[in-house]
């Protein structure tokens, strides 16, 4: 039986944090200072859910964080996921998402495991401007070097996110759209969310998806290509056919009505929305010695009951999530 909810919509998406440490603090996420941390799980009990979540129908898993690459075990971890087969037979979609400062090293390894894809987060293609954003001086060549080592390594297409503020790094679109076809990897613009530390978020820092349109328009003309319904990202590819522009709108143009996926955060609570503002102990259950069929009944009955049928960012009485983005998991 498939994972579903009320509202209709299969779950075949599951996203594991698999710590919220982070070498980055990233102004648009982090504070300047050291904030909370949550507990991590064991490697073994985050592949132990990613199991269970496969046996109700899951079918790709996304390793998150934190920064997921700090993690030891990481390579091994990745190996067991290739092992899983979804219910179709299929072999299971792994993919992760890193700010890309340790990726030279580990690119190889981990499409040798089995790794499918990579995501990289990338906010500046100037290395003065990644700085300012990062808090991390001299990594914007690390960074672009792990970019290409993921290429080399066949974790085709690479994609990089990149998270706009307007005064901040908006100016970096059409920079962008050069460094998609110079480097030959799929850019996504993610509109800016309130999930940061500092919860300074409001509408008007948001670079929304018209105006980014627009201004790579200045550039080059984008086309518009399909994509599959539940995918998060309005996908573009310039009037020459040369490089890929995705566009992330999560408060212009939601996209919840096809929403499949479902988060577990590092200390192992399930989170069925960003926005959520409550969470659901999994790692409790776990702890308590509950069996793979109780687990999966859990699951079950969480994303049946409490997934929510869409978030409400702008509108009045909006409440933020429980958690912010580095302690949800991206």
């Amino acid at each position: 039986m498939f994972l579903t909810d009320k509202f209709g919509r299969r779950i075949s998406d599951l996203r594991i944090s698999i710590t919220d440490r982070c070498n980055y603090k990233c102004v648009y996420c982090r504070s300047g200072n050291d904030g909370p941390q949550f507990a991590e799980m064991s490697i073994a009990d985050y592949l132990r859910i990613a199991r269970v979540f496969v046996g109700l129908g899951i079918t790709k898993v996304r390793l998150t964080g934190g920064e997921p690459l700090l993690r030891n075990g990481l390579v091994e971890m990745v190996s067991k996921l290739a092992r899983m087969s979804t219910l179709e037979g299929a072999p299971l979609d792994i993919a992760i998402t890193t700010n890309g400062h340790l990726l030279e090293d580990l690119a190889q390894p981990l499409a040798d495991a089995g790794l499918s894809r990579v995501t990289v987060s990338m906010d500046a293609v100037d290395p003065v401007r990644f700085a300012r954003i990062t808090r991390v001086p001299n990594g914007y060549e690390q960074v672009l070097a792990g970019v290409r080592a993921a290429q080399c390594a066949g974790l085709n297409p690479v994609k990089i996110n990149c998270v706009l503020l307007r005064g901040f790094n908006d100016d970096q679109v059409t920079a962008f759209g050069r460094f998609a076809r110079d480097e030959g990897v799929v850019v996504r613009f993610i509109e800016f969310m309130p999930l940061e530390e500092d919860r300074v978020w409001s509408p008007e820092i948001v670079v929304k998806l018209d105006e980014i349109l627009q201004r790579m328009a200045k550039f080059m003309p984008l086309r518009e290509v399909p994509r599959a319904p539940s995918e998060t990202a309005r996908r573009y590819v310039f009037e020459d056919g040369v490089g890929e522009i995705g566009i992330v709108a999560p408060v212009s143009h939601p996209f919840c009505g096809h929403c499949s996926r479902v988060r577990v955060t590092s200390d192992g609570k399930i989170r069925t929305c960003l926005f959520s503002v409550r969470e659901h102990n999994l790692a409790a259950l776990m702890e308590a010695g509950a069996s793979d069929d109780q687990l999966a009944d859990f699951i079950s009955d969480v994303v049946v009951d409490h997934k929510e049928a869409r978030h409400h960012i702008g509108e009045p009485g909006f409440v933020p999530a429980s958690r912010t983005m580095v302690h949800i998991g991206g």
